[in-house]
């Protein structure tokens, strides 16, 4: 599973010209599922989302997680981050778990993020989404199971 967070002041995403899921401060992510990964995968991930040390503390030094700043959590299925783009000019999504295991892990992935969590977005699995964010910083990390 991958996740490319990003820590932003204010996110959202809009399917059909309404939002669907909208937060403040938090982290918008985009979410990768491959054909391996497991409800193990998304444990692991929605830990390492949840306390990934990415806002900054008094000193300005990146001390904190979104648990600790109470930050809003918005997450985005992104089948192309699992994408082959080693060769060629055109990716190939042979890496990119099917849409049904897709769409079961990251629905697990959000169920278990809202119980762990007070607040918790989503876009909708499979649609043509427009996302909106302002990355603060800018801060993107690249997280892997």
């Amino acid at each position: 599973m991958k996740a490319l967070l990003q820590r932003v002041s204010q996110a959202r995403v809009d399917v059909a010209g309404e939002t669907i899921g909208a937060i403040d401060q938090g982290l918008m992510v985009l979410i990768g599922i491959e054909p391996q990964d497991t409800p193990a995968s998304a444990d692991k991930m929605l830990h390492k989302l949840l306390n990934y040390r990415v806002f900054s503390d008094a000193d300005g030094k990146m001390n904190l997680s979104l648990t600790d700043v109470n930050g809003g959590l918005l997450l985005v299925s992104q089948f192309t981050l699992a994408a082959d783009t080693k060769s060629g000019m055109r990716p190939s999504f042979s890496k990119a778990a099917p849409p049904a295991l897709g769409a079961e892990l990251f629905g697990y992935l959000v169920t278990k993020a809202k119980t762990s969590h007070a607040t918790v977005e989503t876009g909708q699995f499979g649609a043509d989404m427009q996302v909106h964010l302002i990355n603060d910083g800018p801060v993107t990390f690249l997280l892997e199971t």
